[in-house]
Formats: structure tokens, C-alpha cells, sequence
């Protein structure tokens, strides 16, 4: 089957973050005790490698994410990110791998925001909604075949 791009020629960038220890979980779970709070950078290392559904790049790659985009406050993470075009149909699975890769990685005290960057996309007040929206992530999240995208995206896959 031929799929149709959104953007068959992406502007791919060379990955220029140096890595940072991320901890998968910042908490002592024998007493529930948060050991140190997380910072953006390690949430940035947690997504900068989730693969573009399209494309065999990373979102770092692709500039769909970077640390500018990231603002971690007491227990409130805020995730904006860039499609690679204002018309790109893939924009909610890459939301949704967003936040699945951080659902896995950070505790789930942690009130996660994810969003498009203004003006970034034709839907972009709908997209918001729609990542934000716990009741739609979870619907999305039950679709088998969804999740196996999203999964080839977290594995380093194209998901296309």
C-alpha cells in the first residue's frame, strides 16, 4: 500500500543534545519520597528519540521537539512540540507518543500537558484537545492498531 506523506521531504537536522542521565522514576518507592524533582532536560532525553511516524528520523532530527519547548514546574510538565508541516496528519500520533513515553517514565503525580506550538498547525486548537483530554487518550489508547503505531514510534520504527 502507497501512503500519501504530509511531508515526503522533511528538513532533517543533525542531533545536537548531548545525553543526560535520565532517570526512568525520580522516586524512592519504599516510602513515596520524591529524591530530587525532574528537570526539562531529562524529559528531553526521554523524547528526542521517539521516531516520526513518516519518517526514519527522530522528532529531535525532524526540530518537532527541543529543549526550548520543555518547562518543568513543581509536579506540572508542559511538552510543546512542532510538526514538520502546518498541514501534517500524523500530529496527534506523535502527540500520543509523547505522552505514552512519559507516562512510562515519570510517576503518574505528574500532570502532563502537551501541545503543539501556537500557530505551528491548521488544527491546532482541536490537536490540543484532543492530547489533553483523558477521556480521548484513553479511547485512542484502547484502538489496538493505534497503539501499535504509537509503539513502532517509541521502538525507533516508522510507523508508515
Amino acid at each position: 500500500m502507497d501512503s500519501v506523506f504530509s511531508n515526503p521531504s522533511p528538513l532533517v537536522r543533525r542531533a545536537r543534545s548531548k545525553t543526560c542521565t535520565a532517570r526512568t522514576s525520580r522516586v524512592d518507592d519504599s516510602n513515596d519520597r520524591t529524591v530530587e524533582p525532574f528537570v526539562s532536560t531529562e524529559i528531553f532525553d526521554h523524547i528526542k528519540n521517539i521516531n516520526d511516524p513518516e519518517h526514519p528520523y527522530s522528532l529531535e532530527q525532524l526540530d518537532v521537539v527541543n529543549g526550548a519547548g520543555l518547562l518543568v514546574e513543581g509536579w506540572r510538565v508542559k511538552v510543546l512540540f512542532t510538526p514538520t508541516v502546518p498541514s501534517c496528519n500524523m500530529v496527534t500520533l506523535i502527540g500520543l507518543a509523547i505522552r505514552l513515553k512519559l507516562s512510562r517514565v515519570i510517576p503518574k503525580r505528574f500532570k502532563v500537558d502537551i501541545t503543539v506550538y501556537p500557530g505551528s498547525h491548521t488544527s491546532e486548537m482541536s490537536v490540543n484537545k484532543q492530547l489533553n483530554d483523558k477521556e480521548r487518550v484513553a479511547a485512542a489508547m484502547e484502538n489496538p492498531n493505534l497503539v501499535q503505531k504509537v509503539d513502532l514510534c517509541l521502538s525507533g520504527k516508522t510507523a508508515f
